[in-house]
């Protein structure tokens, strides 16, 4: 992104990726602890730490890892790009032209997932709504079966979202307003 952008100021560029894959992280790792906690509710008090901990374990090593390896991945494609190896250069210069292609890819993936999931969540947790879903979708054979849940559950994490959205907004109006 600096090669393709010189006015753009890198450091603020990767503060700005960083804090976007931060937050995206923190909302589906708390959705993630919100489906692991449904699953071993009925275990015992020890199991559910033992399993809370390895799941943020896992978490942190491997989902965080990633992240800070995709972020660097610009400036891996900057150092390859001034290797004096054409072939380096070649791969350098790929790597910088995939990289902004990656983080819009994954930011796309990352909002849908985080509304499918948190909406599953939801709708699992609205007994009747499921279970109608749940009907409605068998009639569409196993594709609506799979299907049917699955969008119901990102429509309704996409009205959640826009609901809390709603509600943020009009609190900073409000914190705004009795500022003056």
């Amino acid at each position: 992104e600096r090669l393709a952008d010189p006015a753009a100021d890198p450091r603020q560029v990767e503060r700005d990726k960083i804090r976007g894959a931060i937050r995206t992280d923190f909302i589906l790792s708390a959705e993630i602890i919100v489906i692991t906690l449904g699953i071993v509710a009925d275990e015992a008090l020890a199991t559910q730490v033992g399993v809370l901990s390895a799941i943020a374990l896992i978490m942190t090593v491997g989902v965080y890892g990633l992240v800070a390896a995709i972020v660097k991945l610009d400036d891996a494609g900057l150092y390859l790009a001034e290797r004096e190896s054409a072939p380096l250069q070649l791969l350098g210069r790929g790597l910088l032209a995939f990289a902004p292609w990656l983080m819009r890819a994954l930011g796309v993936v990352g909002t849908a997932a985080m509304f499918m999931v948190g909406g599953g969540i939801l709708l699992h947790s609205a007994h009747a709504l499921e279970h109608a879903v749940v009907e409605v979708a068998a009639r569409f054979g196993p594709v609506g079966e799979l299907l049917g849940p699955l969008l119901a559950g990102a429509l309704l994490g996409v009205v959640a979202g826009f609901l809390v959205l709603a509600v943020v907004a009009a609190g900073r109006r409000l914190i705004g307003r009795k500022s003056h």
